[in-house]
């Protein structure tokens, strides 16, 4: 089982808050690994919001490789922040020789396109590095994203936020919105882009549970969007099914839940939406999920949500103080950020729930 958090806040808060929210909850995960997505970015990067930033863990032949290749894509380099990395004997980390951090300016032909044009071209260009990165075990690009920064890293939390500095709030990496998991992907064999969160064109997901339909997932997935690839985790499928349903499709935040655990048929027939149901449940029975979950999601636009599988089998709790909410699998989690909130007002949600925290801290709760 592994443990999850979010974090969203008027004001910045720094990596620090994120490791106070998971470290309470260390019995429930197995100290194999700390990821994190930080979105509405300050600090160092406070003025390159609108240029997209490039997250790389490799070697220094993948930065030569990354190189050639944002060169010769008409990209150029606006800024870039190293970590000072602190290693030490005995730590227990699998770290990366090279961590970079680093903002572009768009191609001069995309400069003046689009959004959306901009948006394929950032999809595309991680799709290529990290196939450029693969074919030489050279390193890991997780995100090319205005205003996103990503990191993964394998072994035990506490060391890998030593390592990297995460416990030192110095002003330098702070966010108002973050995103983390204590795990590594350890059903399956260790693979850094296995480590939740997930991050596909502003959406990022991260999961407790499993996904026991993951391959008929998989597969009608991979027909859908050229983004949809990897698959190193089950929980990648609901990363793929949000971006879908809410970013190709367009439909509200409300029926992502009808998607991923629909009703009945027979209760689902009585309701006024009957219609629209019935179409969703045939042609997108195969992002249907079976088994635990529990889920965080970020939107583009800054909104957190959580979800939970149609048998509440994993545990979920939000909670929130005026100026922070805060979604995790414990409610230690909340008590160690937020111990002044009225936990009266926390939110344990049900197996038919979807919440949502907007960005004047509002929340809102719809039922399947």
């Amino acid at each position: 089982m592994c443990r999850i958090g979010s974090i969203k806040c008027r004001y910045p808060v720094h990596p620090s808050m994120a490791l106070k929210l998971m470290l309470p909850q260390q019995e429930g995960h197995d100290n194999s690994g700390f990821a994190l997505v930080m979105q509405d970015l300050e600090g160092v990067f406070s003025h390159y919001k609108d240029k997209p930033l490039l997250s790389l863990a490799c070697t220094p032949r993948g930065i030569q490789l990354v190189n050639d290749y944002m060169e010769t894509s008409g990209f150029t380099q606006a800024a870039e922040w190293l970590p000072d990395v602190r290693p030490r004997p005995g730590m227990r980390i699998e770290a990366m020789p090279r961590y970079v951090f680093r903002n572009y300016d768009y191609p001069e032909i995309y400069r003046y396109r689009a959004p959306a044009e901009r948006e394929e071209l950032l999809l595309d260009t991680r799709l290529a590095l990290r196939s450029l990165l693969d074919a030489e075990n050279a390193g890991y690009v997780y995100s090319f994203w205005p205003d996103v920064l990503t990191l993964k890293e394998i072994g035990d939390p506490a060391d890998i936020a030593e390592y990297f500095g995460l416990a030192d709030d110095d002003g330098r990496l702070c966010a108002r919105n973050i995103v983390a998991q204590c795990r590594q992907n350890t059903n399956y064999g260790i693979v850094r882009y296995a480590a939740h969160p997930f991050f596909i064109q502003g959406y990022t997901l991260c999961a407790n549970g499993e996904n026991t339909l993951y391959t008929r997932n998989t597969e009608f997935q991979k027909s859908l969007h050229r983004g949809y690839t990897g698959f190193e985790s089950d929980s990648q499928n609901l990363l793929y099914s949000m971006h879908y349903v809410l970013r190709e499709l367009g439909w509200p935040v409300r029926y992502l839940k009808h998607v991923l655990t629909p009703l009945p048929a027979g209760e689902a027939a009585t309701r006024p939406d009957a219609e629209a149901l019935g179409i969703m449940r045939e042609s997108l029975s195969q992002l249907e999920i079976n088994g635990p979950n529990a889920v965080i999601g970020l939107l583009p636009d800054g909104r957190m949500l959580a979800l939970c599988d149609a048998k509440k089998l994993r545990p979920i709790v939000a909670g929130a103080n005026g100026d922070m909410a805060a979604i995790a699998s414990e409610v230690c989690g909340l008590n160690a950020i937020m111990p002044d909130r009225d936990v009266s007002r926390d939110i344990y949600l049900n197996e038919r729930q979807t919440l949502v925290i907007d960005n004047d801290m509002e929340t809102k709760q719809w039922l399947q």
